[in-house]
């Protein structure tokens, strides 16, 4: 990237909400119903798959713009809540159809959830827990585990599919463990209410 583009200036403020980066975004959360619905009508065909496909680029998507036109605390809060709802709604569909385990899925759904309300307690204090490049690769696996799960040539391979979530499964336990320490090192770093002068 030019000089240039490194010192442009963003086009939105932190606190901004109408945002071309959360416009996306919403676009996810309001597809992901069709997902689901579709995953869980047992489709074995390639339409789920391209919906899913499409879903995740737009996580890519809003990345990529808010990046370039500044990122918000309302996209930081919508982003990660839009994975969630994404990523558990269409794993519960799969198990409900006997494709994936629950045990998986479960531990992959108690983290993520707890996670988010973690998150919202933590915002609450005034305690802001930032993301983790790790997290991203965590939901990025997880992504794949669905995709995996959703390719007609891949599916009936349920090693294959199987291998690939319980990897999610731990990613993302680890992630959760680093972000709970993250939060408690933001919580001792943050200055109490005496220190503020009130």
């Amino acid at each position: 990237m030019s000089e240039a583009a490194r010192l442009r200036p963003s086009t939105f403020g932190p606190s901004a909400l109408v945002t071309p980066a959360n416009a996306l975004t919403l676009a996810r959360l309001a597809a992901t119903p069709a997902l689901i619905v579709m995953v869980a009508a047992a489709l074995h065909d390639w339409a789920p798959f391209i919906v899913a496909v499409v879903v995740g680029a737009t996580d890519a998507a809003d990345g990529w713009v808010a990046r370039r036109q500044g990122a918000t605390r309302s996209g930081a809060f919508l982003d990660p809540l839009a994975d969630k709802v994404v990523v558990v709604g269409v794993l519960c569909a799969l198990a409900a159809r006997a494709e994936l385990s629950w045990v998986p899925v479960a531990l992959i759904a108690a983290r993520e959830l707890s996670m988010l309300v973690y998150r919202m307690v933590m915002g609450r204090r005034g305690v802001s827990i930032p993301a983790r490049p790790s997290a991203k690769v965590k939901t990025i696996v997880q992504g794949i585990a669905i995709l995996l799960a959703l390719a007609p040539p891949v599916a009936p391979h349920h090693d294959i599919v199987s291998a690939v979530l319980w990897l999610a499964v731990a990613l993302t336990w680890i992630t959760g463990v680093q972000y709970l320490g993250d939060g408690r090192r933001a919580a001792r770093a943050r200055p109490s209410s005496a220190d503020e002068g009130g």
